[in-house]
């Protein structure tokens, strides 16, 4: 279910980004002719990083009431939603929503690396190693493993921005970064397989 939570306000955004004009009609009983002369002028990439901005919000007080804390990670996700949000919506200018996921990726990069710097030891295993076990260089192989899924996955982003059409960018925002952070995923457990002993029955 959290995971579900983490992902609603990316399939919002695709959702307004995709139905904008269907929205806007079903808003118009009940706005004034301004106000939806004011969206239909407006481009769907912009409309929907106006709604992303509330629904992250909402995420992050739902996460709160619901498991009663809200991870680091979130919050600087959210910050940068507001700032680049901010800017796409009052400056009419999707360059900053489009480098949004490059920013966060990279954030989280930073932040992998700056946690075992400080610390000695790794995000992943102060995160984990209450349920797994692990030798200490495994536990550093998955780190860094991460920091380049982080790295790649922001240079990614910017190239499928900057190369392909917006609706393209939309689709490649909830569809493929999603598609490759499962595959990622998947492809750790694999590796980590050879790690777990199965418990005497």
């Amino acid at each position: 279910m959290k995971l579900l939570l983490d992902y609603l306000p990316i399939a919002i955004f695709f959702i307004v980004f995709k139905m904008a004009a269907s929205i806007i009609d079903g808003l118009a009983p009940y706005l004034s002719s301004e106000h939806i002369d004011l969206l239909r002028a407006t481009e769907p990439l912009i409309l929907a990083t106006a709604v992303l901005i509330p629904a992250t919000i909402i995420q992050i007080l739902v996460t709160r009431m619901v498991w009663g804390k809200v991870e680091k990670m979130h919050l600087i996700t959210l910050a940068i939603v507001v700032l680049l949000g901010g800017l796409t919506v009052a400056l009419q200018d999707k360059t900053f929503i489009q480098w949004k996921p490059s920013i966060v990726n990279w954030a989280f990069a930073l932040g992998f690396i700056g946690y075992q710097m400080f610390t000695g030891t790794t995000l992943l295993e102060r995160m984990m190693s209450a349920n797994l076990e692990l030798p200490k260089a495994v536990w550093t192989k998955l780190s860094h493993a991460w920091v380049l899924f982080f790295v790649l996955s922001g240079v990614l982003n910017l190239f499928v921005a900057y190369n392909f059409s917006e609706d393209f960018w939309v689709n490649f925002k909830l569809f493929g970064l999603l598609g490759l952070t499962i595959i990622f995923i998947i492809a750790q457990g694999v590796y980590l397989s050879r790690y777990i002993k199965e418990e005497p029955k």
